[in-house]
Formats: structure tokens, C-alpha cells, sequence
């Protein structure tokens, strides 16, 4: 009889209703003379009473219409995503800084851009310097963005790097008073790596390039002391920071998430674990709270070692950038007779990009992650270049490609980049879900 139906559920008669039913074609059957009342029975016995698979406490089954409405509202009426975000480097410090221009104005109008054109409602801001990190902040808040704020002081012990944090805790309380529930803050983001103490080495590089660092990190060294550490950071930052608080930590950290109110994952889908991407954030699901992505993203070039994840982008692991061009690059006066070069032949590929983030995106809201924050959406220090011998923004994560020879963009005049094809996939990827 559900054949005629346009409900999106096949339902199984309650006892009762199947009674009156029986009773009433008993009736017609006696006045027509077209139906018995057994073969009625013997019909529909198997599924008077029955109850569903999928729901056993409901007297229905889900139809695959069901399914394909539920997918479609999934994807297009805002899935599982709430914070929809986006990366913005207020001026990290390593070598040299990420972020050598910082003008007010720009600042300002690319985070009213993140809003209303990137469709983002949330963005992580990070660098070492506070006064710089409250300026973008305040501005974001004031475009209408919730602000992850995000303080990072690299390649010090954890004294010296918790006296930071909590400073900067400090300076987030005030915006945190001033917009209600819109400021989170970071204690800290991959300290394993980027602080001393809790592997060997005095600084990123020699960490990463210790032999003993895999077999440190299988057997759960670091564990203890950033534990340690994080929840010393968490005590003293909740002194004088009332809001949210999280970290942003590598998948391998075994953290204790009881101290924090987001399970956060910086978590890239480079090519060697992409089949077991979404498994190795079951641990961060398990703990029960709101699940983050911190940070994820691609390069601008077609697979390789700059599509890699985040130490290639940056230029700090296997890259594609010759480093040290682009460290003399950025010397004042002497850089510019420094061009920053490109290693290799590599095929610039905003395509592939942009292709990649939508199906990342599309991957972590169907897991079902809070939300997700896209590194990154301008790099300074990857400059474009018409030359592919030059153009190190290649290399980049970046939504933007960003000009440093005085050049401004078409779409924003007012701007020294231009927005990549990942830009325009990834605002219509959030405005649409």
C-alpha cells in the first residue's frame, strides 16, 4: 500500500490500526463480495507490529529517499562544520619574519574580506607578536569573525614560553570582555616540535633532524612533558583568560583533552596517509568534546614534495624553495638584489588546490568536526612570480598570491594580491554549506 506514498519512511501498521483496518475491509469485503478477511490477514502478517532496523524504537523504516534528502540537506544546509575558518599569520617568527608588512589598513580590509567574501565565520589568528596579534584580532571581531587566538613563541623552554602565553592570555581577556564568546584561546600549537625541552634539541631543525626523533615519538616520549607542560599552561592561562581554551596538536601527541574545552588537530592529508585520514582523528573523537582541525592545507603545485603539508609550505622542511634565497630575501636594503628561488622543475597548479581543499573540507564535515581552519590565506614570504624560475608562492598554502614588487591585484585594487582559484572554490564551498 506504500506504493502510493510520498512519505520519505515506509511504516508497519500498529496492532490496533490493523484491527480497524481488518474490521472495515471485513465490512466492504461482505457488501462487495471482493476480499475475505483471511487472505487480508495472511497479506500483512509480517509486518503488523514490526518495528525498523535502522530506529528499533520506530514502527518505520528509513526509504532511500530518506537517505538521499539527508545527504543533500547534509551537504548543502551547513553539514556538520559550524566554525568555517581560515588561517591568518599576523607575523610568526623563525629565521626571520613570516609577516614583514603589517599595515593597518590591509590588516583590517583582508579580514572584512575573510568574512564577507572568503564566507568564513571564524579565523585563527596567529604570530609572536601580541600588540599585532590584538590589532588583527579586534578587527576580525569587529568584521563579524570569531577570533582563535593563537600566540606562538617558537624555539624557547617552557618557562620562558609560558610567561608568553600567559601575557598574551592577558591581552585576549580584554577582547574577550569587550565580545562576549567570541574569543578561544591557544595555549599553544605543536609543542612537541616548536618548543625546547620536551625533545632534544635547541631549536626546530635540529629537532627535526635528530635520528632518534621517530623511534622518540613511536614510543610516546614526549607525552609526559607536554602534558606536563600544557596543563601548567592551562592553569595559568584560565587565571586570567574567562573564556574558551584549546591547543593545537599534532595527531601522534597523546594529549590530556580534560583541560581543554576543543580537542584540537593540526591534521594535513598528505599523500601517504590519505587512506587513513579521517581513522586517525578517532582518538579526538573519542574524548566527547567539540573536534577541530586547527590546520590543514596544499600547495600551489601539482604533487610532490611542496604538496606535503605545512614544513614544505613554510619552507622549513623538504621544499621546493631554495631557503636560502629566501632568506636573504628578506634582509632590508640587500634583498632586494636577492631573488628567492624555485628548486626543481615544478608545474604551478591552482586547479589541483583548490580541488584538494573542497574534497578535504567535504571529507572532515562528513566526519563530523566542530569546524576546520585552512592554512593559510596570504603568505608573505612565498611571493608570486610570472617567472616560474621565481615564483616560490608555489610552494605556498595560501589562498592569495601575494606580490612584493609594489604590483596589486585586479579583483581587490586596493590589495597586493590576487586571489587563487582555491580562494573562489573554498568561499563557495562555505557559502554554500
Amino acid at each position: 500500500m506504500d506504493l502510493g506514498s510520498f512519505s520519505l519512511v515506509k511504516s508497519y501498521p500498529e496492532k490496533d490500526t490493523f484491527e480497524q483496518i481488518v474490521l472495515q475491509s471485513t465490512k466492504q469485503g461482505k457488501e462487495l463480495a471482493s476480499i475475505a478477511v483471511p487472505e487480508l490477514s495472511a497479506q500483512f502478517a509480517g509486518v503488523v507490529g514490526k518495528h525498523g532496523s535502522i530506529y528499533p524504537d520506530m514502527p518505520w523504516e528509513p526509504k532511500e529517499s530518506f537517505k538521499a534528502v539527508a545527504d543533500y540537506y547534509a551537504r548543502h544546509l551547513g553539514g556538520c562544520m559550524n566554525l568555517k575558518g581560515v588561517c591568518y599569520d599576523a607575523g610568526s617568527y623563525m629565521a626571520f619574519n613570516w609577516r614583514p608588512h603589517f599595515e593597518a589598513t590591509v590588516v583590517k580590509r583582508e579580514l572584512e574580506i575573510i568574512k564577507a567574501d572568503l564566507h568564513c565565520n571564524a579565523v585563527r589568528i596567529s604570530g609572536l607578536d601580541i600588540k599585532r596579534l590584538v590589532f588583527a584580532s579586534e578587527s576580525a571581531l569587529d568584521a563579524g569573525l570569531e577570533v582563535w587566538f593563537s600566540p606562538q613563541l617558537w624555539d624557547k623552554r617552557p618557562d620562558k614560553t609560558l610567561k608568553y602565553i600567559v601575557e598574551a592570555a592577558a591581552a585576549a581577556q580584554t577582547l574577550n570582555q569587550q565580545f562576549p564568546n567570541r574569543v578561544v584561546f591557544s595555549v599553544g600549537s605543536e609543542s612537541t616540535l616548536f618548543m625546547r625541552g620536551i625533545l632534544p634539541g635547541k631549536n626546530f631543525a635540529a629537532r627535526i633532524r635528530n635520528p632518534r626523533l621517530m623511534s622518540a615519538i613511536r614510543a610516546g616520549e614526549h607525552n609526559k612533558p607536554l602534558n606536563a607542560y600544557l596543563a601548567q599552561a592551562n592553569k595559568a592561562v584560565r587565571q586570567v583568560f574567562s573564556g574558551k581554551v584549546t591547543y593545537a596538536s599534532l595527531v601522534w601527541e597523546a594529549v590530556d583533552w580534560s583541560l581543554f574545552d576543543y580537542v584540537g588537530v593540526d591534521h594535513y592529508r598528505i599523500a601517504r596517509i590519505a587512506d587513513k585520514y579521517v581513522e586517525m582523528l578517532k582518538p579526538a573523537f573519542d574524548q566527547g568534546k567539540p573536534v577541530v582541525v586547527t590546520e590543514f592545507g596544499y600547495s600551489t603545485c601539482q604533487r610532490g614534495i611542496g604538496s606535503e603539508g605545512f614544513l614544505s609550505t613554510a619552507g622549513l622542511g623538504e621544499s621546493i624553495i631554495d631557503f636560502k634565497s629566501q632568506f636573504f630575501h628578506q634582509i632590508p636594503i640587500f634583498g632586494r638584489f636577492v631573488h628567492p628561488r624555485v628548486r626543481g622543475n615544478c608545474v604551478r597548479d591552482e586547479n589541483w588546490q583548490a580541488r584538494q581543499l573542497v574534497d578535504n573540507l567535504s571529507v572532515l564535515d562528513h566526519a563530523g568536526v566542530d569546524g576546520a581552519f585552512i592554512s593559510q590565506f596570504i603568505s608573505q614570504i612565498t611571493p608570486y612570480s610570472d617567472n616560474p624560475k621565481y615564483d616560490i608562492d608555489m610552494a605556498s598554502a595560501s589562498l592569495v598570491k601575494y606580490y612584493d614588487d609594489g604590483k596589486h591585484g585586479a579583483t581587490y585594487p586596493d590589495m597586493p594580491w590576487e586571489p587563487k582559484e582555491s580562494f573562489r572554490a573554498v568561499a563557495d564551498y562555505y557559502g554554500t554549506h
